[in-house]
């Protein structure tokens, strides 16, 4: 934010009395500038805060609970606003590469079983259920639908010396996101 000296004329700059003038307004205008910024920030998705999130909650008919973390509440609502009927598999793509990141799902689909499978990736377990309800309103009505997680795999975790695994639970392994280094 800049001061309100450096909007004064020059000549004024110099007064004593404008001096004290800008001392007093400072403060407010340094308030009036992040109101102003919060106002902004409230009105998109990714920058919302717990106030901006819950009105747009309120607007779209979400209901969150009261364990949910503000990015999950975020998360759900860029979920409920991606959607776009009618269903196609590029859109689907668009819409599962928005929620979960590039690389954070795996996509199968069975035309002749009519199933449509989601893996997500364990970094966004958290949001598989909101990746359920996004299949439930974009999906084909004729086609059964699951949501898994990625587990880890054999191979995921080859790097990890026994030493350092052995303070891991099995259960651990296989479901929690392990940085091998």
């Amino acid at each position: 934010m800049a001061e309100i000296e450096s909007y004064y004329p020059d000549i004024l700059k110099e007064v004593r009395d404008f001096q004290g003038l800008a001392v007093g307004e400072n403060p407010e205008m340094e308030l009036i500038y992040n109101a102003v910024e919060d106002v902004l920030d409230q009105q998109f998705i990714s920058t919302a805060k717990n106030y901006g999130v819950a009105r747009l909650e309120k607007i779209v008919g979400i209901a969150s609970k009261a364990t949910d973390t503000l990015e999950e509440r975020r998360f759900r609502l860029l979920a409920k606003y991606n959607e776009d009927v009618p269903y196609t598999v590029p859109k689907l793509n668009e819409l599962l590469t928005t929620l979960c990141g590039a690389g954070g799902y795996v996509l199968e689909i069975n035309n002749g079983d009519f199933t449509l499978k989601v893996k997500v990736a364990l970094t966004s377990k958290k949001n598989k259920d909101a990746v359920s309800e996004l299949l439930e309103r974009v999906a084909p009505m004729n086609m059964l639908l699951g949501v898994e997680l990625m587990y880890n795999q054999w191979h995921m975790v080859t790097g990890l010396t026994w030493g350092s695994a052995k303070s891991i639970m099995w259960k651990d392994l296989r479901e929690e996101v392990i940085n091998v280094g």
